[in-house]
Protein backbone atom coordinates (compact mmCIF):
# COMPACT_ATOMS: atom_id res chain seq x y z
CA UNK A 1 0.00 0.00 0.00
CA UNK A 2 2.68 1.94 0.77
CA UNK A 3 4.32 1.95 -2.62
CA UNK A 4 0.76 3.25 -4.07
CA UNK A 5 1.77 6.68 -2.04
CA UNK A 6 5.26 6.67 -2.07
CA UNK A 7 5.73 9.71 -4.14
CA UNK A 8 2.77 11.89 -3.51
CA UNK A 9 1.50 13.97 -1.21
CA UNK A 10 -1.14 13.45 1.01
CA UNK A 11 -3.42 16.00 2.92
CA UNK A 12 -5.07 15.97 6.50
CA UNK A 13 -8.71 17.29 6.43
CA UNK A 14 -7.85 19.63 9.32
CA UNK A 15 -7.39 23.12 9.53
CA UNK A 16 -3.79 22.83 9.44
CA UNK A 17 -4.25 20.96 6.32
CA UNK A 18 -1.36 18.91 7.51
CA UNK A 19 0.59 17.05 4.33
CA UNK A 20 2.27 13.66 4.40
CA UNK A 21 4.90 14.42 1.58
CA UNK A 22 7.81 12.42 3.00
CA UNK A 23 8.81 8.44 2.31
CA UNK A 24 8.65 8.59 6.60
CA UNK A 25 5.11 10.44 6.85
CA UNK A 26 3.86 8.08 4.16
CA UNK A 27 5.22 4.74 5.57
CA UNK A 28 4.22 5.50 9.52
CA UNK A 29 0.80 6.73 7.86
CA UNK A 30 0.26 3.89 5.75
CA UNK A 31 2.17 0.74 7.13
CA UNK A 32 0.40 -2.29 8.08
CA UNK A 33 -3.13 -0.40 8.26
CA UNK A 34 -6.27 -1.08 6.12
CA UNK A 35 -6.77 1.29 3.62
CA UNK A 36 -10.26 2.75 1.94
CA UNK A 37 -10.20 4.66 -0.84
CA UNK A 38 -13.21 6.82 -0.66
CA UNK A 39 -14.10 8.04 -4.80
CA UNK A 40 -16.65 10.29 -4.49
CA UNK A 41 -18.32 13.42 -5.73
CA UNK A 42 -20.35 16.82 -4.22
CA UNK A 43 -22.21 16.12 -7.68
CA UNK A 44 -23.62 12.64 -6.54
CA UNK A 45 -26.36 12.99 -3.85
CA UNK A 46 -25.72 9.33 -3.18
CA UNK A 47 -22.14 10.15 -2.02
CA UNK A 48 -23.76 13.12 0.10
CA UNK A 49 -25.81 10.79 1.56
CA UNK A 50 -23.29 8.20 1.76
CA UNK A 51 -20.50 10.57 3.48
CA UNK A 52 -22.39 10.88 6.78
CA UNK A 53 -22.80 6.52 7.39
CA UNK A 54 -19.03 6.63 6.28
CA UNK A 55 -18.13 9.41 8.88
CA UNK A 56 -19.63 7.61 11.97
CA UNK A 57 -18.35 4.27 10.90
CA UNK A 58 -14.92 6.14 10.57
CA UNK A 59 -15.52 7.72 13.92
CA UNK A 60 -16.86 4.36 15.84
CA UNK A 61 -13.82 2.67 14.84
CA UNK A 62 -10.91 5.34 14.93
CA UNK A 63 -11.94 8.13 17.84
CA UNK A 64 -10.57 7.09 21.46
CA UNK A 65 -14.74 8.39 22.67
CA UNK A 66 -15.60 4.94 21.04
CA UNK A 67 -12.90 2.27 20.97
CA UNK A 68 -9.33 2.25 23.54
CA UNK A 69 -7.29 2.10 20.63
CA UNK A 70 -7.75 2.99 17.33
CA UNK A 71 -8.28 0.90 14.62
CA UNK A 72 -5.36 -0.12 11.75
CA UNK A 73 -7.78 2.03 9.16
CA UNK A 74 -7.21 4.66 6.80
CA UNK A 75 -9.98 6.94 5.18
CA UNK A 76 -8.38 8.33 2.02
CA UNK A 77 -10.99 10.51 -0.09
CA UNK A 78 -10.36 10.64 -4.11
CA UNK A 79 -12.03 13.01 -5.28
CA UNK A 80 -14.30 13.11 -8.66
CA UNK A 81 -15.05 16.66 -8.08
CA UNK A 82 -15.87 19.40 -11.07
CA UNK A 83 -13.98 21.71 -9.03
CA UNK A 84 -11.19 22.28 -5.85
CA UNK A 85 -14.33 24.26 -4.00
CA UNK A 86 -17.11 21.84 -4.42
CA UNK A 87 -14.20 19.37 -3.28
CA UNK A 88 -13.57 21.36 -0.47
CA UNK A 89 -17.20 21.85 0.25
CA UNK A 90 -17.61 17.74 0.09
CA UNK A 91 -14.54 17.55 2.36
CA UNK A 92 -16.36 19.14 5.21
CA UNK A 93 -18.60 16.02 5.33
CA UNK A 94 -15.57 14.17 6.17
CA UNK A 95 -13.86 12.98 9.58
CA UNK A 96 -10.70 15.43 10.42
CA UNK A 97 -9.00 12.24 10.33
CA UNK A 98 -9.50 11.53 6.78
CA UNK A 99 -6.51 12.13 4.23
CA UNK A 100 -7.08 12.99 0.73
CA UNK A 101 -5.39 13.82 -2.40
CA UNK A 102 -5.04 17.40 -3.40
CA UNK A 103 -7.26 18.33 -5.81
CA UNK A 104 -4.44 19.50 -9.01
CA UNK A 105 -3.35 16.23 -8.23
CA UNK A 106 -3.84 13.81 -11.24
CA UNK A 107 -3.19 10.87 -9.33
CA UNK A 108 -7.02 11.02 -8.40
CA UNK A 109 -7.94 10.19 -12.44
CA UNK A 110 -4.53 7.20 -11.90
CA UNK A 111 -6.76 5.62 -9.20
CA UNK A 112 -10.03 6.06 -10.94
CA UNK A 113 -8.88 4.09 -13.65
CA UNK A 114 -6.49 1.48 -11.84
CA UNK A 115 -9.39 0.63 -9.53
CA UNK A 116 -12.01 0.35 -12.25
CA UNK A 117 -13.86 2.54 -10.72
CA UNK A 118 -17.64 2.70 -12.27
CA UNK A 119 -20.15 4.18 -10.01
CA UNK A 120 -20.25 6.45 -7.05
CA UNK A 121 -19.38 6.40 -4.58
CA UNK A 122 -17.02 3.52 -4.34
CA UNK A 123 -15.18 2.44 -1.42
CA UNK A 124 -12.18 -0.22 -2.41
CA UNK A 125 -10.73 -1.69 0.38
CA UNK A 126 -7.02 -2.90 0.22
CA UNK A 127 -4.74 -4.69 2.70
CA UNK A 128 -1.39 -3.54 3.57
CA UNK A 129 0.41 -5.37 0.29
CA UNK A 130 -2.34 -3.05 -1.66
CA UNK A 131 -4.32 -6.37 -2.63
CA UNK A 132 -8.03 -5.86 -2.33
CA UNK A 133 -10.14 -6.87 0.35
CA UNK A 134 -13.55 -5.37 -1.23
CA UNK A 135 -14.11 -3.64 -5.18
CA UNK A 136 -16.96 -1.50 -3.27
CA UNK A 137 -17.33 -2.11 0.69
CA UNK A 138 -20.41 0.38 0.29
CA UNK A 139 -23.05 -2.24 0.80
CA UNK A 140 -21.43 -3.88 3.17
CA UNK A 141 -20.79 -0.75 5.61
CA UNK A 142 -24.03 0.34 5.02
CA UNK A 143 -25.68 -3.66 6.09
CA UNK A 144 -22.81 -4.25 8.60
CA UNK A 145 -21.73 -1.25 9.98
CA UNK A 146 -18.43 -0.79 12.27
CA UNK A 147 -18.63 -4.39 12.45
CA UNK A 148 -17.43 -5.07 8.84
CA UNK A 149 -13.88 -4.08 10.03
CA UNK A 150 -13.56 -7.30 11.79
CA UNK A 151 -13.75 -9.15 8.67
CA UNK A 152 -11.14 -7.44 7.18
CA UNK A 153 -9.54 -7.17 9.66
CA UNK A 154 -9.54 -11.03 9.42
CA UNK A 155 -9.22 -11.70 5.94
CA UNK A 156 -5.90 -9.18 6.07
CA UNK A 157 -4.33 -11.82 8.49
CA UNK A 158 -3.88 -7.89 10.62
CA UNK A 159 -3.53 -8.92 14.37
CA UNK A 160 -4.60 -6.23 16.51
CA UNK A 161 -5.27 -7.63 20.19
CA UNK A 162 -5.57 -4.51 21.61
CA UNK A 163 -8.58 -2.84 19.51
CA UNK A 164 -11.93 -3.65 20.90
CA UNK A 165 -15.30 -1.44 20.38
CA UNK A 166 -16.65 -0.11 23.01
CA UNK A 167 -19.61 -2.38 22.66
CA UNK A 168 -17.65 -5.23 23.30
CA UNK A 169 -16.95 -4.32 27.22
CA UNK A 170 -20.64 -4.30 27.94
CA UNK A 171 -21.52 -7.09 29.92
CA UNK A 172 -17.98 -7.75 31.05
CA UNK A 173 -16.24 -7.65 34.43
CA UNK A 174 -12.72 -5.76 34.07
CA UNK A 175 -12.09 -8.18 36.60
CA UNK A 176 -11.22 -10.53 34.13
CA UNK A 177 -8.95 -8.88 32.25
CA UNK A 178 -6.96 -8.38 35.58
CA UNK A 179 -7.55 -12.11 37.26
CA UNK A 180 -4.77 -13.65 35.38
CA UNK A 181 -2.24 -11.18 36.45
CA UNK A 182 -2.95 -11.50 39.82
CA UNK A 183 -3.19 -15.49 40.07
CA UNK A 184 0.21 -15.43 38.66
CA UNK A 185 1.43 -13.07 40.81
CA UNK A 186 0.15 -14.89 44.07
CA UNK A 187 1.27 -18.01 42.26
CA UNK A 188 4.74 -16.86 42.26
CA UNK A 189 4.68 -15.68 45.76
CA UNK A 190 3.33 -19.17 46.66
CA UNK A 191 6.80 -20.59 45.25
CA UNK A 192 8.86 -18.25 46.77
CA UNK A 193 7.26 -18.76 50.35
CA UNK A 194 7.44 -22.71 49.84
CA UNK A 195 11.17 -22.49 48.80
CA UNK A 196 11.56 -20.20 51.98
CA UNK A 197 9.95 -23.01 54.27
CA UNK A 198 12.13 -25.73 52.44
CA UNK A 199 15.12 -23.94 53.26
CA UNK A 200 14.22 -23.54 56.87
CA UNK A 201 13.42 -27.26 57.02
CA UNK A 202 17.07 -28.40 55.69
CA UNK A 203 18.38 -25.91 58.37
CA UNK A 204 16.34 -27.19 61.56
CA UNK A 205 16.83 -30.58 60.01
CA UNK A 206 20.46 -29.95 59.92
CA UNK A 207 20.54 -28.78 63.26
CA UNK A 208 18.35 -31.42 65.00
CA UNK A 209 20.88 -33.72 63.74
CA UNK A 210 23.83 -32.42 64.86
CA UNK A 211 22.21 -32.08 68.43
CA UNK A 212 21.70 -35.49 68.68
CA UNK A 213 25.18 -36.35 67.05
CA UNK A 214 26.60 -34.34 70.11
CA UNK A 215 24.49 -35.82 72.68
CA UNK A 216 25.35 -39.62 71.37
CA UNK A 217 29.09 -38.42 71.57
CA UNK A 218 28.76 -36.80 74.97
CA UNK A 219 26.67 -39.95 76.29
CA UNK A 220 29.63 -42.20 75.23
CA UNK A 221 31.83 -40.68 77.14
CA UNK A 222 30.23 -40.27 79.78
CA UNK A 223 29.44 -43.07 80.16
CA UNK A 224 33.30 -43.99 79.86
CA UNK A 225 33.70 -41.81 82.91
CA UNK A 226 31.72 -44.22 85.14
Amino acid sequence: MVDLFIDRVLVKNNKERDELDTECEIVMGLQNRILMLFFASAACDGCQQFALTLSNFFKRLTDEFYVDRSAQLVLLYISLDESEEKQESFLKELPKKCLFLAYEDPYRRELEAMFNVEELPTVVVLRPDCSILANNAVEEILCLGSHCYRNWQEAAELIDRNFMISDDFEGKSMRSFSDPVRRLKYKVEDEKKKKKKRKKGRGRGEGGEAEVDGEEEGGGRGGGSW
